[in-house]
């Protein structure tokens, strides 16, 4: 058991459509996580990857908090086998409540919703404002474009090459704790180099 991880943050997709492997995964990174006594922080979704993730917790006896936006759960789309579902006024409220007081964040494949969360999550790290891992799982190669695009950030001096520390890729569900207790100790003082100045 891996004692100091207690709680993970986890954006993924609540598409039901997305090929079965991306779901797979979803379930797979649950099942690790309650393994091994690591609570579950997603956003209350119950179709997708959303909602794969929590069942794989769930399977094993793992606790699960989702936080959903009062709008997602008048629509019915919130979980009703979890642990506890908290209902929040907006998106931008969830996404803070979802990475507070977690000691990491996985991020599976997703559509805008989960790209936008993962891209919130490295401009925070870039901040200052959060300090621990980001881990991509990175099934079917998907995130290979978006690494693309953020290495293409550094290459143009948008970014400073230490900003590459920020995240970590690893191909499948079972490599995510190991990847989380190997990453890159993150600092505060990252926030010196945010921003690129002629010196």
């Amino acid at each position: 058991m891996i004692k100091k991880i207690k709680k993970v943050c986890a954006f993924c997709a609540s598409s039901d459509l997305s090929d079965n492997e991306f779901l797979e995964a979803a379930f797979r990174v649950g099942e690790i996580l309650a393994e091994n006594s690591i609570d579950l922080v997603y956003g209350g979704g119950a179709a997708g990857c959303m909602g794969r993730i929590a069942d794989g917790s769930i399977s094993k006896g793992g606790k699960v908090y989702g936080i959903i936006p009062k709008f997602m759960f008048d629509l019915e789309w919130g979980s009703d086998k979890i642990t506890e579902l908290k209902i929040v006024e907006s998106l931008s409220e969830r996404k803070e409540m979802m990475i507070e007081g977690t000691d990491a964040t996985i991020v599976l494949p997703g559509g805008s919703g989960t790209l936008e969360e993962l891209f919130e999550v490295i401009t925070l790290k870039r901040l200052g404002l959060y300090l621990n891992p980001i881990i991509l799982v990175n099934i079917r190669k998907f995130f290979d474009p978006c690494i693309e695009l953020l290495e293409r950030s550094i290459k143009e001096r948008f970014m400073d090459e230490r900003n590459r520390q920020m995240w970590d890729i690893v191909d499948s569900p079972n490599d995510v704790l190991q990847a989380i207790e190997n990453s890159y100790a993150w600092s505060s003082n990252s926030r010196e180099f945010a921003t690129l100045r002629n010196k």
